[in-house]
């Protein structure tokens, strides 16, 4: 922390600050809104490393897609109406009742990392006449098709909802296409006609439809800590949608994506999936644990039944990071501020008001 001191002098007999004291002021309010910016720089930049030296080529899946395939040395496999091009991996045509999933066939056993995920979902179908949507799985079991945005339900892992059709007529507190997390020890079922509000950690909206760019997902998990941003505009920006910490997952899970269409359809378009290892140094007792042991759960102070969403369709049960953090800190040190020119000009009051009894 920086420390400043300032110095306050009086003038003559009425009191008053000294113009050094004014000074010293200000440059400790500067210093410190300096140091406030400094700190949200920091915390918003720590997001996405994106360091090619840490890219994981055994979990990533880019152009011109080599190592995909159902021979044994192939790094990733994909099922149902996957169609892989020389540009993109189509998981479902804009066609209705079709699925498709691709999986890596390697486990993961990083401890800390972050996935980029580049992807496309386009269509013919105008507003709400399109869906279901995409999921990205970091799961115990790979290549079990099923309900779930064309995989199983009840599984084991981390799923990220990229959901484009609103089923819950009644939940219109949100917007879609939707993004939620989920965290599953296998016991909970996704409930799609509540568009699995009752099992989501959080979510945001984003306009991720028929975008004439490509858009892009970041999931990272470290020090459990769960985090997913989202660039959709095109500014090269990521904007922050999930942020949960006190999350507990596993290693030696597979990485994998998948899509649906029902009476709906859209094309669902992976372009790449970047894996970077993230290095953080951990305790020895996290060291020594057995990470492969570890059951996927998260820490909540309440029940993720007892979501609310706010009209921006934020999660109000996350942390506070990014803006949050820089509000709040700027609001504590105006408040700072105010209460030192209030004593201060009540300070002067008083000494004018003593001054008249002699």
């Amino acid at each position: 922390m920086l420390e400043r001191t300032t110095t306050v002098m009086t003038v003559s007999c009425r009191g008053r600050l000294s113009k050094m004291g004014k000074l010293n002021f200000a440059a400790f309010v500067s210093t410190t809104l300096v140091f406030v910016l400094l700190q949200f720089r920091s915390v918003r930049g720590d997001i996405t490393d994106g360091n090619a030296e840490h890219l994981k080529r055994e979990h990533s899946l880019m152009k011109p897609y080599q190592g995909v395939g159902s021979s044994p040395s192939s790094q990733w496999d994909f099922w149902g109406s996957t169609l892989v091009t020389s540009s993109y991996i189509r998981l479902t045509p804009d066609e209705r009742s079709k699925q498709g999933s691709i999986w890596n066939t390697v486990p993961c056993y990083l401890k800390d990392w972050e996935m980029h995920v580049q992807f496309k979902v386009h269509g013919s179908g105008k507003k709400n006449l399109h869906g279901d949507g995409i999921a990205i799985w970091y799961t115990k079991d790979r290549l079990h098709p099923g309900p779930v945005f064309g995989n199983q339900d009840h599984f084991v892992g981390l799923a990220i909802f990229l959901d484009t059709f609103r089923n819950d007529l009644h939940g219109m507190d949100r917007s879609f296409p939707y993004i939620s997390a989920m965290v599953n020890n296998g016991t909970v079922g996704y409930d799609h006609g509540k568009d699995g509000r009752s099992s989501e950690l959080g979510g945001c909206s984003a306009e991720i439809r028929n975008r004439e760019h490509d858009t892009y997902l970041a999931i990272r998990y470290s020090k459990g800590r769960l985090t997913i941003m989202v660039d959709v505009d095109d500014k090269n920006e990521w904007k922050e949608c999930i942020d949960i910490a006190g999350v507990r997952l596993p290693t030696g899970y597979y990485f994998g994506a998948s899509a649906a269409t029902g009476d709906l359809s859209d094309n669902h378009d992976i372009i790449s999936m970047k894996l970077y290892q993230l290095m953080v140094e951990h305790t020895a007792e996290e060291e020594n644990l057995d990470w492969t042991k570890i059951e996927p759960s998260v820490n909540l102070l309440k029940s993720p039944k007892d979501n609310i969403d706010d009209p921006t369709g934020n999660f109000r049960g996350t942390t506070l990071t990014g803006w949050k953090v820089f509000l709040l800190l700027l609001c504590s040190l105006l408040g700072i501020v105010v209460c030192a020119v209030v004593g201060a000009v009540v300070f002067q009051k008083r000494q004018e008001r003593n001054k008249r009894f002699y």
